[in-house]
């Protein structure tokens, strides 16, 4: 029988797992994030002096975390101003530890 994708479909929670786990899968966006926990917000800018990226890199790992839900940006011409959504932060936390709760021990394989 031959299967693809388009026959089985993913919990909810599944695929917003994978779109938070994708996001993080980048170490300047850990950093990021890093960075933003440690203050209520910040601006592209600021970002500059923390990450050895060029702008246009770091506004396309900002971007990625955008649509991951993890930040929010609010645009302030002619700067947009980052932060956490703490609503998805949860989520992704909750998820997270949900997958790591998970007893793979009693698997046995390879």
């Amino acid at each position: 029988m031959k299967r693809s994708a388009k026959d089985f479909e993913y919990s909810e929670d599944t695929e917003q797992l994978a779109k938070f786990a994708k996001a993080l899968g980048h170490p300047a966006r850990i950093i990021i994030l890093k960075h933003l926990s440690n203050q209520s917000c910040c601006f592209t800018g600021d970002l500059l002096e923390v990450l050895p990226l060029a702008q246009s890199t770091v506004s396309q790992h900002l971007k990625e975390l955008k649509e991951a839900g993890l930040i929010v940006g609010e645009v302030n011409p002619p700067k947009v101003k980052y932060c956490i959504d703490m609503e998805n932060w949860n989520l992704a936390q909750q998820l997270f530890s949900t997958l790591f709760r998970e007893d793979f021990s009693k698997i046995n394989c390879c």
